[in-house]
């Protein structure tokens, strides 16, 4: 049975940047589900992209950095979704950050001379996870062609995103910043499989307010978490959300008639120190009468919370 304690440790380790997990068994299987810290995205420049790009990225988990060398854009009224803005020469930004090979980085300057001068200092530091530089393929053929000759090594250029993105034919400041954001996940996803089946759950994000409500006070809880998944659902496995007797709930395990079908089952089970594991069918004919349009099978397990 879970506890509150227990989850009051996974928040206090995400909190610090820690990865954290939380492992339950369930019809003699043992599983995990990985709580992730959020990724640190270092935007270099405050430019109009950075703004929405800023703001997409907290959205998903990205703890992000904004560093600009002047204050009408290096501001937190400006980005008030970053953890962190910075003011200041971008040399001096980097070595403060001091990036290293978890990290995610765009230099979206508004210009040559300070992209040259944030490439300079990158490619002598340890390579981040991900490196992006906006610029037409011109402007970057001649950058790169530059610091080439100045000895920088050109396998550590090809690695560079640039022309950063993905080419979605994208026009307007918004959908550049989407642009960007596909290609972070891109390189966020690029070593996790679709886990269906197995003992590691896909979901691993860090559900900061989920661990908030399993870790506040000591009201009964039932626990929901999608364990597998087989065809078409709406999210994958790990996919979790909790509920108490007040009808309060945080998370999602997909919303719509199969998550109200879990949730009836989770109600009775609040408080008891029970356990149940249920299968939401949503490609039977009633769940297509009740518009489930998604054609799946998920394997939900719903626990009690011990709130001591």
């Amino acid at each position: 049975m879970p506890t509150r304690a227990q989850f009051g440790e996974i928040l206090a380790a995400v909190r610090r940047g820690e990865p954290a997990a939380y492992t339950f068994e369930a019809d003699g299987e043992t599983y995990v589900r990985n709580f992730h810290a959020g990724e640190r995205l270092i935007l270099l420049g405050g430019g109009h992209i950075a703004q929405p790009l800023c703001r997409y990225a907290a959205d998903l988990g990205f703890q992000v950095t904004v560093a600009d060398d002047r204050p009408s854009f290096a501001n937190e009224a400006r980005f008030p979704e970053a953890k962190e803005v910075l003011c200041g020469a971008f040399a001096d930004s980097l070595q403060t950050l001091a990036v290293n090979e978890r990290d995610y980085v765009a230099v979206i300057t508004r210009g040559h001379r300070w992209d040259a001068e944030c490439l300079r200092v990158l490619l002598r530091g340890p390579f981040p996870r991900y490196l992006g530089m906006i610029g037409s393929q011109r402007r970057v053929a001649g950058l790169f062609g530059l610091l080439e000759e100045e000895g920088f090594s050109r396998a550590d250029l090809d690695r560079i995103h640039a022309p950063i993105g993905l080419p979605i034919h994208a026009l307007t400041v918004k959908e550049i910043a989407i642009s960007i954001l596909a290609q972070l996940i891109a390189c966020r996803r690029r070593d996790v499989g679709r886990r269906a089946h197995g003992a590691m759950l896909a979901q691993e994000e860090q559900s900061l307010p989920l661990l908030e409500f399993l870790a506040e006070d000591g009201t009964p809880k039932a626990l929901l978490t999608v364990c597998e998944t087989s065809g078409s659902t709406p999210v994958k496995s790990g996919a979790m959300m909790a509920l108490d007797q007040n009808y309060r709930a945080v998370g999602t395990i997909g919303g719509g008639c199969g998550e109200s079908q879990a949730m009836l089952a989770a109600y009775p089970i609040i408080g008891t120190g029970g356990r149940a594991l249920v299968t939401v069918d949503m490609s039977n004919d009633v769940a297509g009468d009740e518009g489930m349009v998604c054609g799946g099978q998920m394997r939900v397990l719903i626990e009690d919370v011990e709130g001591a």
